[in-house]
């Protein structure tokens, strides 16, 4: 009888083991020169496989290190970000160091969230202001035509670098940059998303970065007040219908994940205001019930939102865990204490593991109710809102 092979461990090309072996001698380092020689190598190999392309090695040794050293999977995935989003580039003799950054600015609204082409008189008054504001005095600073919605960022570490460098040596040459939309894909509506402003700032080498890395004794709180107040003005047109909240700019990856953290408060407190607005009823009239949804293990709590009188779910939010988040992390507690400042009385918290589905006809997030049985949110009738799903 012939027997079936045994399945064999998936083999990983030879720059994608040489990348596990660096980050785990980086991750083993017992002082900082040898913290500097491990990442010098770890950082010339990454670089030399994003300007081949090689996503799939890169992704490969990930991939490999989160199942057997998470200390190391943690070395490699901070340089391969710091890879992407930075670099030097020499013009004219000149080291500049390049930063990607990304502004995440929180939205919601009853309307679409605009995203698209950013018009040039707005872009040029954004641009004045970040530099004032949140960049150093020597930053030269190159902004994307673009208003990005999450679908339309970047798909790829090797998508990331080609872009920051495009952004990079645009913004030494004091040019603009006009990206070809024409391939991004469409954005998906939700009531309350992040759209993202992305450019590349330029600094003579060795140079700071920010305002708050200078000697002036600003910080990043003062810097992302005076970016709210100088910068909301203008950005007021391009999210016409919509309440927003910008956020500070940082590099890009680490903006990303100062969105995703900030979006999931805000997305709960859009939810009240909006059911509050669409039922012209107050927050005291409303009943939350939270699960946990696992697959292997616990992805996310959903929040539902219905009348208190009644077991029907008017509305749900989705609040993911990130990082290191996991059952053991006291997440509930701050969603109580959101819902509460918020004006909602009645919460119902739900022990039982729910699982991770969604609705087999439509693909919508099925919520808890209160007899604990996941459920399509749907509206009244005669509201005319556009969707039931916050981000």
């Amino acid at each position: 009888m012939k027997r079936n092979r045994l399945p064999t461990r998936k083999r990983i090309s030879a720059d994608a083991s040489e990348l596990g072996r660096i980050a785990t001698s980086l991750a083993d380092s017992g002082g900082k020169l040898e913290d500097i020689f491990w990442e010098k190598k770890l950082s010339d190999l990454i670089c030399k496989l994003l300007e081949n392309s090689a996503e799939d090695d890169i992704n490969a040794a990930l991939d490999r290190l989160f199942d057997s050293n998470a200390n190391a999977h943690d070395c490699l995935a901070d340089a391969v970000e710091a890879a992407a989003e930075s670099c030097i580039l020499t013009v004219d003799g000149e080291d500049y160091d390049v930063l990607l950054f990304n502004v995440p600015l929180l939205a919601w609204s009853r309307f679409s969230i605009p995203s698209g082409t950013i018009p040039t008189s707005t872009l040029q008054t954004l641009g004045v202001q970040l530099g004032a504001h949140v960049f150093s005095a020597d930053a030269r600073i190159a902004l994307t035509n673009y208003l990005f919605s999450p679908d339309q960022l970047p798909r790829s570490f090797v998508d990331t670098w080609l872009l920051m460098r495009e952004l990079g040596a645009a913004a030494i040459r004091h040019d603009a940059l006009a990206l070809d939309v024409t391939t991004l894909p469409e954005t998906n509506q939700f009531l309350s998303d992040t759209r993202y402003l992305i450019g590349a700032i330029a600094v003579p080498h060795g140079q700071p970065l920010f305002r708050w890395n200078e000697n002036d004794h600003a910080t990043r709180e003062s810097a992302l007040k005076e970016w709210v107040k100088q910068g909301s003005p203008c950005l007021e047109p391009l999210l016409t219908g919509c309440a927003f909240q910008p956020l500070l700019a940082d590099a890009y990856h680490a903006a990303c994940r100062n969105a995703d953290m900030a979006s999931r408060p805000y997305s709960l407190r859009a939810s009240v205001d909006f059911l509050q607005t669409t039922l012209g009823k107050p927050a005291e009239s409303l009943r939350a019930v939270i699960g946990g949804f696992y697959d292997k293990r616990l992805e996310e709590y959903r929040i539902a939102f219905g009348p208190r009188d009644d077991d029907v779910i008017y509305h749900g939010v989705i609040w993911p865990l990130l990082g290191s988040e996991d059952e053991n992390t006291d997440v509930i507690s701050d969603v109580e204490v959101l819902l509460r400042e918020s004006g909602v009385k009645e919460i119902v918290v739900h022990s039982q593991q729910f699982p991770f589905e969604f609705c087999d006809d439509c693909g919508a997030p099925l919520y808890p109710n209160v007899e604990g049985e996941p459920v399509h949110a749907e509206l009244p009738e005669q509201s005319n809102a556009p969707s039931q799903t916050l981000h």
